[in-house]
């Protein structure tokens, strides 16, 4: 991780390297598997591989931002939420993101971006008029440290794997329809082989789902690390706990429809836009809400021993 003040996290780091590690192994094989499949257009397959990995590593903020509709703000239009920020990062002795406000009722918040000099803290208007300043402090704390943590990154770059075997998916299934790709291999039919749009199917399919499980399992443990590290940096584990519960209790009252519209961001938002669900299964992006507030009362716990 970056050198700040944020507390480090071993776990984590594990973690991110594992998912990493697994997927870029996926998505290699994916992309040579392809480049075998249909050797007339390996070169291709190889430079597009290369270019979706590169697009994704390149311009996640953007994306991000344009998917949220949200419009970056100067220290002239958002003083206090750019003070806000600027007093944290100077605590946490970490260069200073840009500033970023989604204007929308859902309350929520995000960070995103490629390094922490290119990063991005987006705030909703929505969570800006529920929480005091203790309780968006806490939150922005959250925040910056999912980019001292460069789990943002990570989390951004590993999803590729399993963007490439999702359009993959929808080709074989379009091969289906008409007959089979063209090109490559296609007499595998003929042969008594399988088609192979039904290969290219099976094959992304697989590695869609082990990309989606581990990108899940390594989006919860990030939330309870940015819990963890944002309320030892503040020094208020109660704020955060208290934005926590407002805000999972104000998505309840969001229109279904809003609610929808915003979940392709949960992995990166403070909390999910899910209302009336329980998050305790394989497939949540976040831990419960039991397991946050339970980890910030421990916290709480031992900043208020004599010594701490």
């Amino acid at each position: 991780m970056a050198r700040t003040r944020f507390a480090g996290d071993l776990g984590l780091t594990t973690r991110m390297t594992a998912v990493i590690f697994l997927l870029g192994g996926l998505f290699v094989a994916l992309v040579v598997g392809l480049m075998y499949a249909f050797p007339a257009y390996a070169w291709l397959i190889g430079l597009a591989g290369i270019g979706i990995a590169w697009w994704q590593w390149y311009s996640s903020d953007t994306i991000a931002m344009k998917a949220m509709r949200a419009r970056e703000v100067n220290q002239q239009q958002a003083p206090e939420l750019y003070g806000m920020i600027q007093r944290l990062c100077t605590l946490a002795d970490m260069p200073m993101p840009r500033v970023g406000v989604a204007d929308t009722d859902l309350p929520n918040a995000f960070a995103t971006g490629r390094s922490p000099r290119r990063a991005v803290v987006v705030v909703t208007t929505g969570i800006l008029r529920r929480l005091d300043a203790e309780e968006l402090e806490g939150v922005l704390a959250h925040e910056l440290s999912h980019v001292a943590h460069r789990d943002v990154l990570v989390m951004t770059v590993a999803s590729t794997a399993g963007i490439i075997a999702g359009m993959l998916g929808r080709g074989a299934q379009y091969g289906a329809m008409f007959g089979g790709f063209g090109g490559g291999r296609r007499d595998d039919r003929n042969n008594g082989g399988l088609p192979i749009w039904l290969i290219v199917l099976v094959g992304s399919l697989i590695v869609y789902a082990i990309s989606f499980l581990l990108l899940r399992l390594l989006s919860r443990y990030r939330e309870l690390a940015a819990d963890r590290a944002g309320a030892q940096l503040t020094m208020k584990p109660r704020a955060l706990a208290s934005a926590l519960q407002k805000i999972t209790g104000e998505i309840n009252r969001i229109p279904q429809k809003d609610l929808r519209s915003a979940q392709p961001m949960n992995a990166f938002f403070f909390a999910p836009a899910i209302s009336g669900v329980s998050l305790k299964t394989l497939t949540s992006t976040h831990p419960s809400l039991e397991q946050r507030l339970a980890q910030l009362a421990r916290i709480e716990a031992e900043l208020g021993r004599p010594g701490s």
